[in-house]
């Protein structure tokens, strides 16, 4: 079990040099600490055990608003794992805490529980010598088990932080989630008390993720009157005016830098062959990590929307005329963090200090909304390498993985002291 260790406030102490420099070397005596080092090398000698965690939380369905029986799962390990105050809150997130000797500086350490597969998916994990094969056996079941790693890491060898940690599993990061796990911890479950914010998010070593690409998230239905296709013929359609909209965004022209993209992804409506459709609908996502790129762009999409019913209508001289509502179902505000930041900085630092190379980028996480309101959030990866995120033939290698694990415990210690 290891004897009771307490770190102050090692990485608040001023430092001379660059922000860089300042980290670092934070960061190096920090890790001076018998009780660290420990740490780091109960989260390797773990790692077997985080691997087989990842494996059986994976097998555990998942799909998007209905995170519950994972969810329960993780509430289980938590409590199991000595964390206080373990409970699942309104919104679904599982949170369970980890008191320092202080409320403060209080650290979210997440990672979460939804895929974008649906009800139905065989989820069954297969070993494939060091690679494991399942839906959603990088993102997010690797995070989830890492998350849990440190825990037990920090458990075993009785770390005692001057901040406290609150580990939580959150809801609602993928797809039509909105990344409302989150919004419910800023707005209502923690408000007013986060002082850091660190999210676990898929496989690799080093990313960084301090640049929140901001989408839009549309459900676009277009409706009429519907008829028989020969009988009715002369009415406007609303799969006309659906493939015409669609036919406008694909000739969109966006901006390579700042990146920003488009995609119609989900399509939809009609009920035979013979039949004009009394309803049409797509799912239209649109994204960039400008802000104004991505006003932009949604004006240009609500146009192209509004063109294609007018279009439609104006074809068949306004017999059986159309209607089309836009529905707002994703809105993931965009945000930066300079890299200066000192949670980019220390972030950076114990890569470095690990032996890994840090890699600063952008992306669509569970950080983007207290990145866009200007508060202390990054995102990590967990160690190992994926390929094939958001498919069925979604893969992990656990070759070296505890590497990630290590990361994420050096991580959590050292944001906690901030």
């Amino acid at each position: 079990m290891g004897r009771l260790l307490c770190f102050w406030l090692l990485l608040a102490v001023p430092i001379r040099g660059t922000a860089q420099e300042s980290a670092a070397q934070a960061v190096a005596r920090l890790v001076q600490n018998g009780g660290v080092q420990a740490a780091l090398d109960a989260a390797k000698a773990n790692e077997p055990g985080t691997i087989e965690t990842e494996i059986k939380l994976c097998e555990i369905p998942a799909p998007g608003f209905k995170e519950a029986e994972r969810a329960n799962e993780v509430r289980r390990r938590f409590a199991e794992l000595g964390l206080l105050n373990v409970r699942i809150d309104k919104a679904g997130n599982v949170l369970g805490e980890r008191p320092g000797t202080a409320a403060h500086p209080h650290l979210v350490f997440s990672a979460h529980l939804d895929t974008v597969f649906p009800e139905g998916t065989d989820v069954h994990v297969k070993r494939d010598g060091p690679v494991l094969r399942g839906p959603g056996i990088s993102d997010d079941c690797r995070g989830l088990a890492v998350m849990l790693g440190v825990i037990r890491a920090l458990d075993e060898v009785k770390v005692s932080t001057p901040g406290s940690i609150t580990f939580v599993a959150t809801v609602g990061e993928e797809g039509l989630g909105n990344t409302r796990g989150v919004k419910h911890l800023y707005d209502r479950e923690l408000k007013g008390t986060i002082d850091r914010f660190v999210s676990v998010d898929g496989s690799g070593n080093g990313d960084i993720v301090h640049i929140a690409v901001g989408s839009k998230r549309y459900r676009v239905t277009y409706k009429g009157l519907g008829g028989h296709s020969y009988g009715a013929f002369g009415i406007a359609n609303p799969v006309h005016a659906l493939g015409r909209a669609i036919a406008k965004i694909s000739d969109f022209r966006v901006p390579a830098t700042p990146k920003t993209t488009f995609n119609v992804g989900v399509i939809g409506g009609g009920t035979s062959v013979n039949s004009i459709a009394f309803e049409a609908r797509m799912e239209v996502d649109i994204r960039s990590a400008d802000a104004a790129a991505l006003q932009s762009l949604d004006v240009t999409f609500h146009k192209a929307v509004d063109q294609a019913l007018l279009e439609e209508n104006e074809r068949w001289g306004n017999r059986g005329k159309l209607m089309v509502t836009k529905d707002l179902v994703g809105d993931r505000p965009p945000g930066q963090l300079v890299v200066d930041a000192p949670i980019v900085q220390i972030a950076a630092a114990v890569d470095r200090w690990l032996g890994l190379t840090p890699h600063l980028g952008e992306g669509s996480t569970d950080a983007n909304y207290p990145i866009s309101l200007g508060l202390a959030a990054i995102t990590v990866s967990a160690g190992g390498r994926g390929q094939g995120e958001h498919s069925l033939s979604e893969s992990f290698d656990v070759t070296d993985s505890w590497k990630g694990t290590q990361a994420a415990t050096l991580l959590a210690i050292a944001l906690s002291q901030l």
